[in-house]
């Protein structure tokens, strides 16, 4: 009965606990000024922004990018952004939040796509680690898709049932993957995307984390 009672967050990190926007344009910005592109606003970035990334620079560029590109500005954006992300903080009332998911006895985990070597010094610098059961970042090249990623990550989590698991992130592959696994999602408008873009989706749109955990409780219930 425990079990079944007890429900499970798996949370995103960039845009959703993780406040990092500013550092994201400027690093996308960066990528683009290599290969002579334009500048892109954060109100441009979240009306285009899609996963694979590729996509997202073909949607910029008008095709995808060459294999010689996608390396320059891949490389280009992570070593602007690890610069950058010094100055972003967590999302307002995280660490509040995730203590009370906690005390109200639930369970809750990071998938993120950013490298996992770079995530878990930067969720432990922040104090919030020991609220996670796991951490898991990418571990393979960038630009995939999250649905592979979720699958090994609840994989990993034997003790808890996906039919009790509930996604928050920012972005439509977020729900994505949630699906995937037989999950449910809720989508946060604060990140990479626009409410209207994630409307698309189907899934449950909220403008604060706060929102986005009363979700959650919901859905699992």
């Amino acid at each position: 009965m425990g079990k079944r009672e007890a429900a499970h967050i798996v949370w995103d990190w960039n845009g959703t606990l993780f406040h990092d926007n500013a550092a994201i344009i400027g690093a996308t910005n960066a990528a683009f000024a290599e290969l002579g592109l334009e500048p892109i606003t954060l109100e441009r970035y979240r009306a285009l922004y899609c996963v694979p990334v590729p996509k997202f620079y073909e949607r910029l560029m008008g095709r995808l990018p060459t294999d010689a590109e996608w390396q320059v500005m891949d490389e280009t954006f992570h070593r602007y952004y690890a610069a950058q992300r010094a100055a972003c903080e967590l999302t307002v009332g995280v660490p509040g939040l995730l203590a009370e998911w906690g005390s109200a006895g639930h369970s809750q985990s990071i998938l993120s796509m950013y490298v996992h070597d770079e995530l878990v010094p930067l969720v432990r610098g922040f104090g919030i680690e020991p609220h996670f059961v796991r951490v898991d970042g990418r571990t393979g090249p960038s630009g995939g898709s999250k649905a592979e990623h979720m699958v090994r990550h609840l994989s990993a989590l034997t003790a808890v049932d996906p039919a009790r698991v509930v996604v928050i992130g920012d972005a439509s592959d977020d729900a994505i993957a949630a699906r995937h696994v037989g999950a449910q999602a809720v989508l946060y408008t604060g990140g990479s995307h626009g409410r209207a873009s994630l409307e698309k989706v189907g899934v449950p749109v909220v403008d604060s984390l706060e929102e986005a955990v009363v979700e959650a409780q919901r859905l699992a219930a």
